[in-house]
């Protein structure tokens, strides 16, 4: 479905271009056809001043088709880092939940950097699944870094989340920064100085402590 709808968009884009091309054309062409068609006692000079005129016209008119062919390329472009972040989305959701569901594709992953329970592991994968939904909609600019702070100073109330950081903190630093793109990177450094500020306020929320009666 995602593929017929950036298939669809594309043929929309490339059909206004194409109008957009035989239209500036057409302008470009009418002073010619003009000195052709014109009676021989036509005043030339007057012509030449009415060409002048539509000479003017027809530079803005160009100007603002091409305009309208940029902004149609840049939405495109926009549209599809879009779809390139809602896919790669979408297969990490699953592969994640395949993963869930048999505990013995646990070991396919990279093994824990800190000691901890095949249960807990499988909350720090969740978690992370959830971190990188974040990552993605900061950087496509869903989430500012306002925003971002808000959710994540609730985040970090509790002790899966800092315990996620904990493990995978380095590896998203280590990637992010290999990557060299700054706003990824700045999405890392504003999870460390929220996990940070969260630790230095004090302890976490329990696990247990989450629900009442700690269910």
């Amino acid at each position: 479905m995602a593929d017929a709808a950036r298939l669809r968009r594309a043929r929309r884009a490339l059909t206004w271009s194409a109008v957009l091309i035989v239209f500036i054309s057409g302008v470009a062409a009418t002073p010619f056809l003009l000195n052709l068609l014109a009676p021989k006692a036509l005043d030339w000079n007057r012509l030449s001043d009415v060409s002048q005129s539509y000479g003017a016209v027809s530079l803005v008119i160009s100007a603002a088709a091409l305009l309208g062919v940029v902004t149609s390329i840049a939405f495109q472009a926009k549209q599809a880092r879009l779809d390139g972040e809602q896919t790669f989305r979408a297969a990490h959701r699953e592969l994640t939940m395949l993963t869930l569901s048999d505990p013995a594709l646990l070991r396919c992953w990279e093994p824990p950097r800190i000691p901890t329970t095949e249960a807990r592991w499988k909350q720090l994968m969740v978690t992370n699944l959830i971190v990188s939904m974040w990552a993605s909609d900061h950087h496509l600019g869903r989430l500012n870094d306002n925003a971002l702070r808000v959710v994540l100073r609730a985040h970090f109330r509790g002790e899966v989340a800092r315990a996620h950081w904990e493990n995978s903190g380095p590896m998203w630093r280590d990637h992010m920064a290999a990557l060299e793109d700054a706003p990824r990177l700045r999405f890392v450094e504003i999870m460390d100085e929220v996990y940070q500020h969260a630790r230095d306020a004090g302890p976490p929320v329990m696990d247990r402590e989450f629900f009442v009666g700690g269910g």
